[in-house]
């Protein structure tokens, strides 16, 4: 049995008596008051402090995932906020339980394929077209790709695309992303949208974002949506009247021996 090490420690953060250091930077004399939040959450989770071009659009990407109206995170939060009004904690996490492969969390899927056409070098293209007639012959949902309501497109992904390219971001994973939709295309014989969360992986990684964290910027962004929902919740109660409506059909069905 291998023995752990005999002191545990961590290289985010230690304290003195008289300031706290976060990546070996004074809390109290270089970061607060000094660093946005959005400019924190980089050199947080990354160690290094971004650009004022990854900046903007680690910002812009934040912005953009943070709420999605009420999707099942939206509705896992008021649902549990119901029953447990005392624990906001606990709605928020039932929330970020929900962000997975359908919803938000579509981004780290996406990065994967971009990560795979953009290893592939010269041999781009043949890897998109690979990666779209794969992901038809299975009949799978494209990480990235696609939207029930925003059709002919998205009309954020070619907001953050441009976002990208003015502050001199753009880079492979936004070529490869532009070359996967028009390979989908191609495969597919019709348009399908670039969404939000593909264009999102495609800039995030150009800003520096490793694909295996890009979910972590997407739950970072929903947290403050979900305490948003909470806020509404408080005042104009959803969670309670969609328990008893579905309780109430349940009953009905159950009456008529269904």
């Amino acid at each position: 049995m291998s023995s752990l090490p005999e002191k545990q420690t961590t290289s985010i953060a230690t304290s003195t008596p008289d300031d706290v250091f976060i990546r070996d930077k004074s809390l109290c004399k270089e970061l607060i008051g000094k660093i946005s939040f959005t400019e924190m959450i980089y050199f947080q989770v990354l160690g290094t402090l971004p650009t004022p071009a990854q900046t903007a659009i680690v910002d812009a990407c934040l912005v953009t995932l943070m709420e999605h109206g009420l999707t099942p995170s939206a509705l896992a939060t008021r649902l549990i906020y119901s029953s447990a009004e005392e624990a906001m904690q606990a709605a928020v996490a039932a929330g970020l339980l929900a962000v997975g492969s359908r919803f938000v969390g579509t981004t780290e899927g996406a990065g994967e394929l971009l990560a795979r056409i953009v290893a592939a070098g010269d041999d781009g293209a043949a890897e998109a077209r690979r990666i779209a007639v794969a992901f038809k012959s299975e009949k799978k949902s494209l990480p990235g790709f696609g939207h029930p309501f925003h059709k002919p497109d998205d009309p954020r992904s070619p907001v953050l695309l441009a976002l990208a390219r003015q502050h001199g971001i753009a880079g492979a994973h936004v070529r490869a992303v532009e070359l996967l939709s028009r390979e989908i295309d191609a495969v597919f014989g019709k348009h399908i949208t670039l969404n939000a969360t593909g264009a999102i992986a495609a800039v995030l990684a150009d800003a520096g974002v490793p694909r295996e964290i890009l979910r972590g910027f997407a739950l970072i962004a929903r947290s403050a949506g979900l305490v948003a929902h909470l806020a509404e919740e408080m005042d104009h109660p959803l969670g309670m009247p969609l328990f008893l409506e579905v309780d109430e059909r349940s009953r009905g069905v159950r009456s008529r021996g269904v």
